[in-house]
């Protein structure tokens, strides 16, 4: 496949990118620059991760990736970090073309970026959710489910059955699917279930213009699909690779320890120390079961790039669908490629 190929969805119709293959908005993985502008370049969607960002860098990444792109591009925005009525104010006023907002409702951001012409994306991740935000008004939904790093649902119903749960309930609503999530076979899978594109964190996080420290991106490649554990019940439950801290986490929730105490503790290790200081034994290490998928640092042009020819290797792969008594001769079973 080359930077030519299409994939047309209901989706990729809506965002006008040429692939149905979204870039997550990661804190600190993606908030830059550099990570969104190769995606959108290599026909996905880049997301920058606004969440840690303070506004003079998020002007600054919004500018270069507008300036080196005439691609759609996204910001991500929860709603719930400090500053975040400030940041609207800097995306209105940059009038970026796609918003995707997590962690709130939509009637604080939906009618003023929408009469901006900005197209409103909005993260959930119970059928619930979905329909607050459907009725509200948002021009497309993320759904996400238990296997996804950094904030999967608090009921971990997976993301087979929530997107599918969403895609019956919602036929209409233009859905990206999130959360275990790395291959071809995983896009093929979410476009299966009625979403109209897959969202991939976990996979971009193992790329070169990740902006998370080495000691990071080794660790993702490094985790198998056990290796990750949700901790933080009542806190703002996260997906962490295991290892000090969740361990520590995991022990307080099992003895029932009160909830200052655990949030505490919780609070006590952040994001930051792994993804900046590379702290991956006591720092919040937030990566999907998806690691285990995951076997090689690589330009996030060359993800993109593998993403379509995997797809379309699966679908090369897919029984066909034959009338009764007129089934061919079973060909010799050919394995599925490791990727």
């Amino acid at each position: 496949m080359n930077g030519a190929a299409r994939i047309e969805t209901a989706v990729t119709r809506l965002l006008g990118c040429d692939l149905p293959i979204v870039q997550a908005g990661m804190s600190w993985a993606s908030s830059n620059s550099a990570l969104p502008l190769a995606v959108s370049n290599a026909g996905g969607l880049g997301v920058i991760g606004a969440g840690p960002m303070r506004l003079p860098d998020l002007d600054r990444a919004i500018t270069e990736v507008a300036s080196g792109t005439d691609r759609p591009y996204a910001v991500n925005l929860p709603l719930y970090r400090k500053g975040a009525d400030e940041v609207m104010d800097l995306l209105a006023a940059r009038r970026v073309p796609i918003l995707i907002a997590s962690q709130g409702g939509p009637q604080r951001y939906l009618r003023r970026f929408q009469d901006l012409g900005t197209i409103c994306l909005h993260v959930v991740a119970t059928e619930e959710h979905a329909a607050k935000a459907v009725d509200a008004g948002v021009d497309g939904l993320v759904v996400v489910g238990a296997e996804a790093g950094g904030h999967p649902p608090a009921g971990l119903v997976s993301t087979l059955v929530t997107v599918r749960a969403v895609a019956r309930r919602f036929p209409a609503a233009p859905i990206v699917a999130s959360g275990g999530f790395a291959d071809g076979a995983g896009l093929a899978a979410a476009l299966s279930l009625g979403a109209g594109a897959a969202q991939f964190g976990t996979r971009f996080i193992a790329s070169a213009e990740s902006n998370v420290h080495p000691a990071y991106k080794e660790a993702v490649l490094a985790a198998g699909t056990g290796d990750t554990r949700t901790v933080g019940r009542g806190l703002g439950m996260i997906r962490v690779l295991a290892n000090d801290f969740a361990d520590r986490m995991a022990e307080l929730e099992h003895a029932g320890t009160d909830l200052e105490r655990r949030r505490a503790e919780f609070t006590a290790a952040s994001l930051r120390d792994a993804a900046v200081g590379g702290d991956v034994v006591g720092g919040k290490v937030e990566m999907g079961q998806s690691a285990g998928l995951v076997d090689a640092v690589l330009p996030a042009a060359r993800i993109v790039r593998l993403l379509v020819e995997e797809y379309a290797a699966v679908l090369g792969r897919l029984p066909e669908v034959w009338p009764a008594g007129d089934r061919p001769a079973r060909p010799a079973a050919t394995p599925l490629p490791a990727w």
